[in-house]
């Protein structure tokens, strides 16, 4: 409860207030406690505390009965005994709720939280992977080629294009960037296909989270409780756990150095923070420590909540100096090693010992050290942490729902966009790379066929010329031919002709021979009697034809 500056965790048994100072709030802080002990509500008072001074939180709820923060208190029997007890209703306690946004990065049960694959950074994606240090410095070298070439990475989709485009050209990198190996990009390709099945394709991309969205104050300038639904988130631990780091790095980036203030200008509240620590590689954890030292002169405190203190490395838990230590259970010599451990981490009160006080805690008791105004731990109290002013208990979905529509930033988270990114371009360029590898085909193919047509053609000619040719020699022999049949007809017919005019003749001859040989015969046949008719008839005839012939021949 803030009261007259101060933010009052609790009273001790002798009535007495133990109160951490709003000024040393960024120095982080733990509270830490087993199961029921009641962390919950000592959360719930803390953030109520800092939203009435105006300082906007955030708090991982994983159980689901944070969001109640919303709803003003119940009254009852018990609460009232509360208020006697420490002496609320003089201090102005009365039942609220505070301003609250409520954000899921599934879009389900809050706001639609986004982050993009550009802004998470290579060395916290590989830890969601869950990729070997092999693997995870061919990540970076993804991120570089992508940098280098101008290739925004938004969502899961422009990653595996990338991982893609990287592995079909590994030749061409190699000389820049080493060789990349086709097995570890499949083996981040599948393990980046499986974490979209787990809702990693609606976690990244846009329109990603602008962290100043939660810098903000609601009504009556408390400041906003911005509470992230883990139920559902918290069954893929290194999701949820590498989140977080991926909000603090964020934060870390975009806040200006402040130093020391009046009050932080915000404060994380991360339960289950053993997640942020489980299997974490050396450079991560460094990443981690460098971040929780440095962000406090930025103005931001950050609280780790957990069951054991000695879920935090220890580089990381001596830097939180406000601890609130619910009770731990020792079953076990290991347990009772815990609890030594955590009893060790604050100064030591005479009035008591703190090993056996943290054994014998009950539920809403805890033991308390913050920093005093030198910046000094004060010695351990056990402190009766004050009821919340806020509802116990979860809300109904019906609550729920009307508390997500009814924020300002719904509509601005509610839609996704798809902006013009490495998938796009490089399918631009796979598609224009394609087209030109078609050109070429489609260039040689034709300019083959064209060499197969003049081929075809140029044979096609030579067919012709030797066709021609043929047929022209076949011409030139018909033709001799036809000439030689002509000059033999012509041979046959002048024979003819010459034969026909000596037969003529020769008729004409025999005639007129005839008729000579016959008047010879005649004549001589008168001087020489009987005789000379022969003669002159056959004969004569006979003889004259004979010479005629002679005559004809000659």
């Amino acid at each position: 409860m803030y009261n007259n500056g101060l933010i009052w965790l609790g009273n001790t048994d002798a009535g007495e207030q133990v109160c951490l100072l709003p000024g040393k709030a960024n120095r982080h802080g733990l509270v830490a406690g087993a199961t029921g002990t009641g962390k919950t509500v000592t959360l719930k008072v803390m953030a109520e505390s800092f939203s009435d001074m105006g300082v906007p939180v955030f708090m991982a709820d994983v159980k689901g009965d944070l969001a109640s923060i919303m709803k003003a208190g119940i009254d009852s029997e018990d609460m009232q005994e509360r208020i006697r007890r420490f002496g609320l209703a003089e201090a102005g306690f009365n039942y609220q709720g505070y301003p609250v946004n409520i954000w899921d990065i599934y879009g389900k049960n809050g706001i639609q939280l986004r982050t993009t694959i550009s802004e998470m950074g290579p060395m916290l994606l590989s830890r969601i992977l869950n990729l070997n240090a092999l693997q995870t410095d061919l990540m970076s070298v993804i991120f570089k080629i992508a940098d280098d070439n101008n290739l925004l990475l938004i969502d899961t989709k422009d990653l595996k294009s990338m991982l893609n485009y990287v592995q079909e050209n590994a030749r061409d990198f190699a000389a820049d960037y080493g060789r990349i190996s086709a097995a570890s990009i499949g083996a981040i390709t599948r393990a980046l296909v499986a974490l979209e099945t787990e809702g990693a394709d609606v976690f990244f991309g846009e329109t990603a989270l602008n962290i100043s969205d939660w810098m903000t104050q609601g009504m009556g300038g408390k400041g906003m409780i911005n509470i992230l639904d883990s139920e559902s988130l918290i069954n893929n631990g290194r999701l949820y756990s590498t989140f977080l780091l991926w909000l603090l790095s964020e934060l870390f980036e975009i806040m200006p150095e402040v130093g020391d203030l009046s009050r932080p200008k915000m404060v994380f509240f991360f339960d289950e923070a053993h997640l942020l620590f489980r299997d974490v590689s050396r450079p991560l954890l460094d990443k981690i420590e460098q971040v929780v030292r440095l962000i406090r002169s930025k103005g931001v405190g950050v609280y780790f909540c957990t069951q054991n203190p000695r879920d935090i490395p220890d580089s990381v838990l001596a830097q939180l100096g406000n601890k609130v230590q619910h009770g731990l259970r020792a079953y076990t010599p290991a347990d009772q090693k815990a609890v030594k451990a955590a009893a060790q981490s604050f100064r030591e009160n005479p009035a008591f010992d703190t090993y056996e006080t943290i054994l014998a805690l009950g539920t809403g008791e805890a033991v308390v050290s913050v920093l005093d105004e030198s910046g000094i731990p004060t010695m351990a109290q056990k402190v009766n942490i004050l009821p919340p002013q806020s509802r116990f208990g979860a809300i109904s979905d019906e609550e729920r729902s009307m508390a997500i529509r009814e924020s300002i930033l719904y509509t601005k988270y509610a839609e996704a966009v798809d902006p013009d990114s490495a998938y796009e371009f490089l399918l631009r360029m796979g598609m224009e790379q394609e087209e030109a590898r078609q050109r070429e085909m489609e260039e040689k193919a034709a300019a083959k066929q064209a060499e197969l047509e003049a081929r075809e053609a140029a044979k096609q000619a030579e067919r012709e010329e030797r066709e021609a040719a043929k047929q022209a020699e076949r011409e030139e022999r018909e033709a001799a031919k036809q000439a030689e049949r002509e000059e033999k007809e012509k041979a046959r017919e002048e024979a003819k002709a010459a034969n026909a005019k000596k037969r003529a003749a020769k008729s004409v001859g025999n005639t007129v021979a005839g008729t000579v040989g016959r008047e010879v015969g005649k004549t001589v046949g008168k001087k020489f009697g009987s005789f000379g008719k022969t003669l002159g008839g056959n004969i004569g005839a006979s003889l004259g034809r004979g010479i005629i012939g002679t005559l004809f021949r000659n």
